[in-house]
């Protein structure tokens, strides 16, 4: 649809986070009109944050994300506020544990970055696009799906990208335009914040993701640029070894000194921040469908995932990509939003369920003793076999050209070689792998 110049018309994006802006800038570039209202503050005016730091999970970006960003014309400004993280730094109840690299090249790597930096980054950018009218301190609670009218202005396409507790998808749902549920996660997280030290080094190693796994919870932290951590406490939300069971500062400082000890000793005022850190949900959000006359929900608001791929900014910033494309190549902006629901829908349903599966691996299977023997056998036939044999991780995070649902795929048909070549104690036989690999179909 085009106004009367032959320009195409205003698209409407609610939601100025990271996908929304993200997704402005994408279709500025392509030349077209975007009016993007976010119910936040203005991060550029008198330093208020989009996303405060402790209300949200650090970032990691990987390979999904970079091409993104790279594509906006964006990574440049961003790369000073990332982190480099070659792999896990485990710590076991001494505080020891081995550095478990991500992959095996170089560039295998994956980038800690907080949201709110980032957000404000992807701001400052699209600001710079006459073609993007931002407004802030608008909340937009509701949306005309037939006219696409939000806040009384009317566009040919609303883009609903305002996170995981859309307001724009809980208008469409109390119409009965779509149906949407959230799969809670019986586990909850608080942040916590580990300072640098006194000369401002780091306190811990910092090109790494540290993890400390309990078996049935964990502890992450993740390194920011100012040489502090983030860390982020996962732990069911009931139970004696839940939060139901910490609700006193003595009680809490008791279970940190018994379960992650060296954590403990680099957070000098623990207590406080226990107390007042707030304790927040996880679930895995299914909606059906995303498209519905001129709206359409993206990122967050269509398929909220787990954190524990560090894929949930990947996979929404990874659509921004598609829908551009898409908008770009149909003539009809709604088919293009329909083939955008058609294409990308097996893959968040993929990644939702790989998310899930990789908190058990981070907090449990690291803790199996033939773990270290699997995923030295894992790399050794990815070097042997390239083409045919790439480990599922290395897959979702390192290889964009790989869709999720592929990636999920080929990763179950590898896990039964690697059980078999396990279960033969056969190992590093290339003929047994090369004929489980072709029996497979891989």
């Amino acid at each position: 649809m085009t106004e009367s110049g032959g320009s195409p018309e205003p698209v409407t994006i609610v939601g100025a986070g990271p996908v929304g802006a993200l997704l402005a800038i994408l279709l500025a570039r392509d030349g077209r009109r975007v009016r993007l209202f976010e119910r936040r503050p203005n991060p550029l005016v008198g330093g208020n944050p989009v996303a405060g730091e402790a209300r949200s999970i650090n970032l990691a970006l990987s390979a999904r994300g970079l091409n993104a960003l790279e594509r906006a014309g964006v990574l440049a400004r961003i790369r000073p506020q990332m982190v480099t993280m070659r792999g896990r730094q485990l710590h076991d109840l001494t505080g020891q544990g081995p550095l478990l690299p991500y992959g095996q090249r170089a560039d295998e790597v994956i980038y800690a970055i907080s949201r709110a930096r980032l957000n404000t980054a992807l701001i400052e950018a699209a600001s710079e696009y006459p073609l993007i009218e931002m407004t802030f301190e608008q909340r937009c609670t509701d949306v005309d799906a037939r006219s696409g009218i939000v806040q009384g202005v009317a566009a040919s396409l609303v883009i609903g990208a305002d996170g995981a507790g859309s307001a724009l998808r809980q208008a469409l749902s109390e119409r009965g335009l779509l149906q949407a549920t959230e799969d809670p996660l019986a586990h909850d997280y608080k942040e916590l914040h580990i300072p640098a030290k006194p000369n401002g080094e780091w306190a811990l190693a910092p090109h790494a993701l540290h993890v400390w796994p309990r078996g049935g919870f964990m502890l992450i932290a993740l390194p920011n640029p100012d040489h502090t951590f983030t860390a982020t406490l996962f732990l069911p939300a009931l139970g004696p070894t839940g939060f139901e069971s910490l609700q006193t500062a003595a009680a809490a400082h008791a279970f940190f000194a018994a379960q992650f000890p060296d954590a403990l000793a680099l957070i000098a005022d623990f207590d406080a921040q226990f107390a007042q850190h707030p304790q927040g949900k996880l679930a895995t959000l299914y909606c059906w469908p995303w498209h519905v006359q001129r709206v359409l929900l993206i990122g967050d608001a269509a398929h909220a995932i787990v954190p524990f791929h560090g894929q949930g900014l990947n996979c929404g910033f990874e659509d921004c990509v598609l829908l551009a494309d898409l908008l770009n190549r149909h003539p009809d902006q709604h088919a293009a939003c329909a083939e955008f629901e058609r294409q990308r829908r097996p893959n968040t349903d993929a990644i939702a369920a790989m998310a899930i599966e990789n908190y058990q691996d981070m907090r449990e299977a690291v803790l199996a003793p033939d773990f270290a023997l699997r995923k030295q056998l894992a790399m050794d036939l990815e070097r042997r076999f390239p083409q045919r044999f790439i480990p599922r991780y290395s897959m979702v995070m390192f290889h964009a050209e790989i869709p999720y649902a592929e990636a999920q795929r080929r990763g179950a048909l590898q896990e039964a070689v690697l059980d078999a070549l396990l279960a033969d104690k056969a190992g590093a036989d290339s003929t047994l792998a090369d004929n489980l690999l072709c029996e497979s179909g891989l």
